[in-house]
């Protein structure tokens, strides 16, 4: 049971990491305080709903699946809304599933991950937020580049090339920039970051090797379903289902 000067402890933390950001952002003009505070508290909130069924949920595997649903279809919501797209962003619920769902059945497949929840509810959420954050990142940079780079786009049109292969020549660079955090996060895991499976499964009493290989497996994952995510947005743009009302009548794509 944790003790009330732990969860004082806790708040006085939790209130200054939240300020500091939000203040930081106003004073340099990066941003206002305003979405530092409502993703704190939206955090508070979730993890306090998540906290509240997570028991009942990771003893009941029906009731997992359910759970990772959830969370493929927030992060569709969620990567949608930041690329701007509307409704055609559903189609982004492709980038994020095309390598979460092979590397969830190959681990399992061949034992690595058992079925339960416990296991199956971390990983997956790793791996689905990696391809959240990969599909927001490279659908913003590639839709961005069609945009500033309409003339060559119109270039390449000229030159007899197809409307998808035009696309893809001005985007497919500025996509891949969304691998970096990935990348680097795996060159340097050990020596700069010790990611979550790692430390969760020593806090947990596993052996630190059992803990390293898991983390191994997690990040070549992660690079896997990630690349996964970033070319298939090249493609879902390139052909079209996914852009921005606001770009439908500058780049003509089929």
């Amino acid at each position: 049971m944790i003790a009330v000067t732990d969860w004082v402890r806790l708040l006085i933390v939790s209130v200054v990491f939240t300020a500091a950001a939000g203040a930081i952002a106003w004073a340099t003009g990066l941003a206002t305080p305003k979405p530092f505070l409502k993703a704190a508290a939206r955090a508070v909130l979730q993890l306090a709903a998540v906290s509240a069924v997570i028991t009942f949920v990771l003893t009941h595997l029906g009731l997992t699946g359910v759970f990772l649903v959830v969370m493929v279809v927030v992060a569709t919501a969620t990567s949608a809304r930041r690329t701007r797209t509307g409704w055609n962003g559903v189609w982004v619920g492709t980038a994020i599933l095309i390598g979460t769902v092979p590397a969830l059945v190959l681990m399992i497949g061949i034992g690595l991950l058992p079925v339960e929840g416990i296991a199956l509810i971390p990983v997956g959420g790793i791996l689905i937020g990696g391809a959240m954050s990969a599909t927001t990142l490279s659908a913003r940079r590639a839709l961005d580049a069609l945009r500033d780079r309409h003339g060559e786009y119109e270039a390449a049109l000229a030159l007899g090339f197809l409307e998808p292969t035009a696309a893809r020549l001005i985007i497919r660079h500025p996509s891949a920039e969304a691998l970096l955090p990935a990348l680097d996060q795996t060159r340097t895991v050990g020596l700069v970051t010790l990611p979550g499976a790692f430390v969760g499964m020593l806090l947990g009493g596993a052996p630190v090797w059992q803990a390293g290989a898991l983390q191994l497996v997690v990040l070549l994952a992660l690079l896997a379903v990630e690349v996964a995510a970033v070319a298939t947005v090249v493609e879902l743009i390139a052909r079209g289902l996914v852009r921005r009302a606001s770009q439908q009548g500058e780049v003509r794509l089929t």
